[in-house]
């Protein structure tokens, strides 16, 4: 467990019944049709699981209300809303009502990432998504999240996911084979 309480990152063991709830959710990549339907329980599920389990106090003290931390999540959730456009830090700055290096700092403290870093990971995250859920190629997917080279995405998501885009996707798909009595 991260001992900084305005820190966005803990460690610990996760549980089984955590366990088995995201692998119910990942699951659901197989049936993309019953996402809509699956899905929201099973994120309140989650959710549960996490603010109740080991980590529980780190997180209620993370979402707890703070004016400095509270414009950092404002920052967080421009860069989520609008993942795929170009901001300049000094803008993000700006919807954050900080200056720079105190956005770099602040920010940091929170995601262990800097602003740029954080979008990067948005855009791999939300590529693997679509690449999962809506079968897209690796190009059309770069493209859709905001990336100008898709060689820069394949190497940015081969460092992130430890392989490229769609051997990732061909090992989430095949590795996360739950028999109809698993589920």
């Amino acid at each position: 467990m991260a001992n900084d309480a305005e820190s966005g990152m803990a460690f610990g063991h996760m549980p089984t019944e955590l366990l088995d709830a995201f692998v119910r959710l990942f699951a659901l990549t197989d049936k993309p049709q019953g996402i809509a339907i699956m899905a929201p329980p099973l994120l309140r599920e989650i959710t549960y699981r996490l603010l109740t389990g080991p980590s529980g106090g780190h997180l209620r003290r993370i979402a707890t209300q703070d004016p400095r931390r509270d414009r950092i999540f404002a920052a967080i959730a421009w860069l989520r809303e609008h993942y795929a456009e170009a901001i300049r830090v000094e803008a993000l700055a700006e919807i954050a009502a900080m200056g720079v290096s105190t956005l770099h700092h602040r920010f940091s403290a929170i995601t262990h990432m800097s602003p740029l870093q954080y979008q990067k990971h948005i855009w791999l995250h939300e590529a693997r998504r679509l690449l999962l859920t809506e079968q897209l190629d690796a190009t059309s997917a770069a493209y859709r999240v905001g990336y100008e080279s898709v060689t820069q995405f394949s190497r940015e998501s081969r460092r992130l996911f430890g392989n490229p885009p769609m051997r990732d996707i061909s090992l989430l798909r095949g590795g996360l084979k739950v028999q109809p009595n698993d589920v």
